[in-house]
């Protein structure tokens, strides 16, 4: 009796210890234990940082990719034959207009010129002794000496031989237009490029290589494409009088500023944008021809605006919203209607008001309720 009853408590006590363990593992998932836990964590403040809602004046204004174009170009060619004796001006240098640039051999030319003055006073002596013969052979036809054909050849004669003098004044006028070919003058005040021909090498008219090219960079042109769609804001505010334009070169810390002076007269098919180009003095020399740009037009300013930073502005599924910080350092989900963006700035049409703060960095974090620490602004590296 005694050993069948003995396995029987074996069994009892392995089941008394298994349910105490079990009741050990149980307890630590207590609704109220974890709710403690799950509670201390969402207390634990998010460190964000902030910026303020101001309202300021905002300007409207259109930016793109411009190119530099000099405001007037002249490739600089022979036009007549001959060896090129002499440069007068250094490469790069700034010319004046009508500055002698380069010479080429006048000898051929001015023999040229000798040959048509010879051939002019020749034709001329020879003219003048027509006239007189055909006077004489009409006094002579008066008298019955001479015959009317005869009368007729004479003044024939002394027509053509006015009319070789006429062709020889030409190429009189010609030999001279030659010779002044020989000395190349600067048609324009600019910047010289490079040169392409030295003395000593045989320049001719028909050429395709130039000797140098001038631009003139006071002033120049800045090229640039707007949208299509805003070409009538861009007419209606150029009605209202000049349109500032500022183009900035790269590596430049200040822009340039001038005036837009040109719209096409048609708008691109292909990329659907109108060319626009506006004229800067460019006094200081810092636009070049050929140079791209930052270019921004200026249309008007907002005065009123509510601006946000643009990296507050966050976009989900229901569009834009941002993060505002309230008094009891919590945080909303606020939708807002963003207007639109400029530079490191967006302008708010809808949602936000003036003065209240918003979460600029950290917004990952956030989820509408979260409780917020403001982070400290950390010293630039400079500074310290």
């Amino acid at each position: 009796m005694r050993n069948s009853l003995r396995p029987l408590g074996i069994l009892v006590l392995g089941g008394a210890l298994a349910a105490a363990a079990c009741g050990g593992e149980a307890a630590p998932s207590n609704p109220a234990v974890a709710g403690g836990r799950g509670g201390g964590q969402a207390a634990q403040a998010v460190p964000v940082a902030t910026a303020s809602v101001v309202r300021k004046s905002v300007p409207l204004d259109i930016q793109g990719i411009g190119t530099v174009i000099a405001a007037s170009t002249v490739v600089v060619r022979a036009q007549v034959t001959g060896e090129l004796m002499s440069v007068n001006f250094i490469e790069g240098d700034e010319v004046q207009q009508g500055q002698v640039l380069v010479t080429i051999d006048k000898r051929p030319l001015e023999a040229a010129l000798q040959q048509a003055q010879a051939a002019l006073d020749r034709d001329i002596a020879q003219a003048a002794n027509a006239r007189a013969q055909a006077t004489r052979y009409q006094d002579l036809a008066q008298r019955g000496i001479a015959t009317r054909e005869q009368v007729d050849q004479i003044i024939a004669n002394a027509a053509a031989l006015d009319a070789t003098v006429g062709a020889d004044r030409a190429a009189v006028e010609n030999a001279k237009v030659q010779l002044q070919y020989a000395t190349i003058t600067a048609p324009l005040t600019g910047k010289t490029g490079l040169l392409q021909v030295h003395p000593g090498n045989l320049v001719r008219a028909t050429d395709t290589t130039p000797i140098v090219t001038i631009n003139k960079i006071t002033p120049v042109y800045v090229s640039f494409a707007v949208p299509e769609a805003l070409l009538p804001e861009l007419k209606r505010y150029m009605a209202k009088g000049k349109l500032a334009v500022t183009a900035l070169p790269p590596n430049e810390t200040g822009p340039s500023k001038g005036f837009i002076t040109f719209i096409d007269n048609a708008v691109d098919i292909t990329t659907g944008t109108i060319k626009v180009k506006g004229t800067f003095p460019n006094t200081d020399r810092r636009l070049w021809p050929g140079q791209y740009v930052n270019v921004n037009v200026t249309l008007s300013a907002e005065p009123n605006a509510i601006v946000v930073p643009t990296l507050a502005v966050q976009t989900g599924q229901q569009g834009s919203y941002v993060f505002v910080v309230k008094a009891d350092q919590t945080v909303d989900l606020r939708p807002v209607a963003v207007e639109r963006a400029t530079g490191e700035e967006s302008v708010i049409k809808t949602g936000l008001a003036p003065g209240e703060v918003v979460v600029t960095d950290g917004q990952l974090r956030l989820v509408p309720g979260s409780r917020v620490s403001i982070k400290k602004s950390e010293p630039s590296k400079a500074a310290s």
